[in-house]
Parts: structure tokens; C-alpha cells; sequence
């Protein structure tokens, strides 16, 4: 005869298995307090300025950004996975070339809530695991409202709020379009791109976003 699992195992497996969304489903409807990334940048030495905010007190023209610039299909996304773009990597991939990813908004949000920063196998293993998850437990609006408040804009600063405060000392509701883009482009890089004193790449990349926003057109729906 087989021998069962011993019961703390499969109790372990059981609360591996529920935990994840249980805390998403939680987190649907309450602000995140910290992620691991904060916590992360805080041991190292860059400090810790966040200010969660409602979505209605963001500009909606940041999160048409972001999807300009990180994600152009989110808006018709449905498991968080943008498949025309991940199809075209293992493409790439296997004619050699190197693939440059294909992340999207909602996996992003499945990083920052779980995971820690990197490209590792596994991390990318749980990151596909909790993807689906998120975007079927939240709807858009809530994934960019969770994504812009606990995001890093800069050395320290997350969130939406403490970036307008922190690099045009005003609140995220009262953001000009350029100003929305800057802090888009320099999310792949916050470390080294500032908003607040862009260089030549992100000038020119953040007037790139804001015609592209308004060439999105439908794209941007969820948005608001």
C-alpha cells in the first residue's frame, strides 16, 4: 500500500496553494501596505516615500501612459498575458535572436505584491502562476490603481503620489500630460531616469508616449 502524505505536508501544500488569493482577493479591496520590493531598496539604503491615493486622484493621463509606454494591449487583456507579444519572443528566441520580454502591467503587479526583483527561472515561474490570478480576481481599473500607487518612480518613491509631490511638488491628480509621460518612461529604469531632470533619452521618449497615447485611442478605454 501507498503511504499518505504526512498531514502537515498536505496542509502546507493546501495553504501554498490558497494563500496567494486569499491576500489578492484581500488586496482587491484594501491599499497594499508594502511590498517586497520596499523592503528591498529600504535595507539598501534608499529609504522608503509612499502615499497611497484612489484612483480618482491620479490624472487619468498617467495611466494612459503607462500603458503607451509598458503595455499597450491591457485593455484587452484577459489573463494578464499579452500573447501576440509573448508569441513573437519564443519566436525570436528560436531563430537565435534574444528576446527583449514581453511583460505586462498585470504581471508586473503580480511581482511587486509577491516577488523579488530579478530574471531567475523560478521568479518567472511564480510570476506566471500569480498573473491569472490577479487578472481575474481584479478588475482593470483596480490593477492600475494597485500598479500606480506601489510602482518605483525613483530611488525610494513609490507610488503615483509621492512622485508628483517629490519631482514637480504637486499632487498626482494635478499631472500635465508631459509630466505623466516622464514618469512612464523612466519606470523600466527608475534608479538611473529621473522625471524631474530628464535627460536627452527620456525627453525624447516621453514626448513619443504622449503622441502615442492619443494614437492608442480605444486602447486606453480602461483607462477612464
Amino acid at each position: 500500500m501507498r503511504r499518505r502524505p504526512p498531514r502537515w505536508l498536505t496542509r502546507l501544500l493546501l495553504a501554498l496553494l490558497l494563500a496567494p488569493p486569499a491576500v489578492i482577493l484581500l488586496f482587491r479591496f484594501v491599499p497594499v501596505p508594502v511590498t517586497p520590493l520596499m523592503l528591498i531598496r529600504a535595507a539598501q539604503g534608499y529609504g522608503l516615500s509612499k502615499d497611497w491615493v484612489g484612483y480618482g486622484r491620479i490624472d487619468p493621463a498617467l495611466a494612459r501612459s503607462v500603458i503607451a509606454s509598458e503595455d499597450n494591449r491591457f485593455c484587452e487583456q484577459i489573463f494578464g498575458f499579452d500573447l501576440r507579444e509573448l508569441r513573437g519572443q519564443v519566436e525570436a528566441a528560436l531563430e537565435g535572436d534574444r528576446p527583449r520580454g514581453a511583460s505586462t502591467i498585470t504581471m508586473q503587479v503580480a511581482k511587486n505584491l509577491f516577488l523579488w526583483p530579478g530574471r531567475d527561472p523560478v521568479r518567472k515561474v511564480l510570476e506566471a502562476w500569480l498573473t491569472p490570478q490577479v487578472a481575474l480576481l481584479w478588475p482593470k481599473r483596480r490593477v492600475l490603481e494597485v500598479y500606480l500607487n506601489i510602482v518605483e518612480f525613483g530611488p525610494g518613491i513609490y507610488g503615483a503620489e509621492a512622485a508628483s509631490r517629490a519631482f514637480f511638488s504637486r499632487p498626482a491628480a494635478g499631472l500635465s500630460d508631459i509630466q505623466a509621460a516622464r514618469l512612464a518612461v523612466v519606470l523600466p529604469n527608475p534608479l538611473e531616469w529621473s522625471a524631474a531632470r530628464p535627460g536627452p533619452y527620456v525627453q525624447g521618449r516621453a514626448e513619443t508616449i504622449r503622441r502615442r497615447v492619443g494614437q492608442l485611442g480605444d486602447l486606453t478605454a480602461c483607462a477612464g
